[in-house]
């Protein structure tokens, strides 16, 4: 299983970004799917996640500004990022929690890569 992201990039502040995850391989279903972010010297925390039932969950920072959206059929997953700030800069992960199609793996949880988003003038 893998998840690939993309989207990042550099953004002025006031700007708009949007990141997507494709959840592909190995994959009966998956649950939760959501964003982290990690900045330089911080541990990595919730940007926004969402339920297979779409039932969305928002770090403060991102309530009001980002809304995240899914579609199951597709395994794949979009933050739509408005208003960027400065301090919404770092790298953003996509993490999903998968069940396998195959093998007694039981519930994986996944992450992606990570994309660099830098909001700067």
């Amino acid at each position: 299983v893998q998840l690939v992201e993309s989207g990042g990039g550099l953004v002025q502040p006031g700007g708009s970004l949007t990141l997507s995850c494709a959840a592909s391989g190995n994959i009966f279903s998956v649950n939760a799917m959501g964003w982290y972010r990690q900045a330089p010297g911080e541990q990595r925390e919730l940007v926004a996640s969402i339920t297979s039932h779409h039932i969305t969950d928002y770090g403060y920072s991102a309530k009001g500004r980002f809304t995240i959206s899914r579609d199951n059929a597709k395994n794949t997953i979009v933050l739509q990022m408005n208003n960027l700030k400065p301090e919404d800069t770092g790298v953003y992960y996509c993490n999903a929690g998968v069940w396998p199609a195959y093998g007694d793996m039981g519930l994986l949880d996944v992450w992606g890569q990570g994309t660099l988003v830098t909001v700067s003038s």
